[in-house]
């Protein structure tokens, strides 16, 4: 046992330390916010979530369960507690998410990568729950090693062709600036590790090692998650090493799609639209939109839960799958609406340190960045000592 009062401390937009009372209460409000279908599916669909910890994954995987009633399994690498440090904020938010799952959806923390992570989920399957009829794929990583080579990759940050300036906001002591940073082009090099972390190559290799153990179902449906954004933030995400990894994965899905409509299944993206998670604060530029979206944009801005609500329904039959030309489900149209993104824009040329306090909703975004972590919760005590030595949730 190893209770103590576990405080915000780091730098940024990072934190140190997870809050597990923090992290518990924000999945129970997350399951809560999911509505109950009108449109219950003919049976429980078995699925596989893969990056099912934090972001859009866990939505994923937190709208599936309370609406659809999903079965199967859920993918992640967390770090457990130690005795100096606390557990990662998402091992403590599948330890919740696995208490109201109950029985029927367990979880398998590894390197999503690795080819060992891949057979003990298709055992798991094959002994548990049988073909998967959904896969949704949502992995954000530093580096990926590939298990054929060896080679381990790193993704990186960067505009490709030339030089790209932007604003961005950070947080110097509490205070928030905004900043003029100018980021180099990537290297062919790098622009190609990036694609080989962020694209579709591990989508394709889970769809592969689990179709070699007969462990997709016939009509099988396969969603890699993604995100194109605004034009603001274009020149170092959509336009940048990112949005190349991106359009691998747009690649692939049409690569899958053909391999699977033979057996009557279907392999897309889904565009979401703008949020705070760990991943999308690293990127320049991203916290100052996001910030200046909601300002705009209040109460009606989508949450990830809400998004991926939309997306379950689409994926059971409660719902038409509908995709753009592209082929992509798109639920980002609310944020790329022309007058929400005129109205981001107007904000986006006008801010300055000065001026940023009247153009973003600072309170909203720096309380979202302290939510990740557990902290900033409604109805949790701060002030009281609470366990930090908390099981990863056992497979019955």
């Amino acid at each position: 046992m190893n209770a103590r009062v576990v405080t915000p401390t780091g730098k940024g937009f990072v934190f140190l330390d997870a809050h597990p009372g923090g992290c518990e209460a924000t999945v129970e409000r997350m399951w809560r916010d999911v509505p109950a279908t009108q449109v219950p599916a003919a049976r429980r669909p078995t699925a596989l979530i893969v990056g099912c910890s934090a972001g859009y994954g866990l939505a994923a995987t937190i709208a599936g369960l309370a609406r659809h009633g999903i079965r199967g399994v859920g993918v992640c690498l967390e770090k457990p507690p130690t005795s100096r440090r606390t557990g990662s904020a998402g091992w403590y938010r599948i330890a919740t998410t696995a208490k109201l799952a109950g029985d029927d959806f367990v979880f398998v923390n590894g390197d999503a990568f690795s080819d060992q992570t891949k057979d003990q989920v298709a055992k798991l399957l094959a002994e548990r729950f049988g073909p998967v009829d959904h896969l949704i794929y949502s992995v954000a990583a530093p580096r990926r090693t590939d298990p054929d080579t060896g080679q381990t990759y790193a993704s990186v940050l960067k505009p490709l062709g030339a030089a790209h300036t932007t604003k961005t906001l950070v947080f110097d002591d509490g205070n928030p600036v905004v900043k003029t940073v100018t980021t180099e082009p990537a290297t062919e090099q790098e622009t190609a590790q990036t694609v080989a972390v962020m694209g579709g190559a591990d989508w394709r290799r889970w769809i592969r090692h689990l179709s070699a153990a007969d462990l997709l179902a016939d009509g099988v449906t396969t969603v890699a998650l993604s995100y194109i954004g605004s034009p603001l933030t274009s020149g170092i995400y959509r336009a940048g090493t990112i949005g190349a990894a991106k359009a691998d994965l747009e690649a692939t899905a049409r690569e899958l799609h053909t391999q699977l409509a033979g057996r009557g299944g279907r392999a897309v993206t889904s565009v979401n639209g703008a949020a705070v998670t760990q991943s999308s604060t690293a990127i320049p530029g991203i916290a100052l939109y996001v910030g200046m979206l909601r300002a705009v944009l209040g109460e009606a801005m989508v949450s990830p839960t809400a998004q991926l609500v939309q997306l379950w329904d689409q994926l059971v039959g409660a719902a038409e799958l509908a995709t753009d030309d592209a082929g992509r489900v798109r639920l980002d149209t609310w944020e790329l609406e022309p007058a929400v993104q005129a109205a981001v824009g107007e904000r986006w040329r006008d801010a300055t340190s000065d001026t940023i306090a009247d153009l973003a909703d600072l309170d909203w975004f720096a309380g979202e960045v302290r939510r990740l972590y557990g902290f900033d919760v409604p109805d949790v005590d701060y002030s009281l000592p609470v366990e930090t030595d908390i099981s990863w949730p056992a497979t019955p």
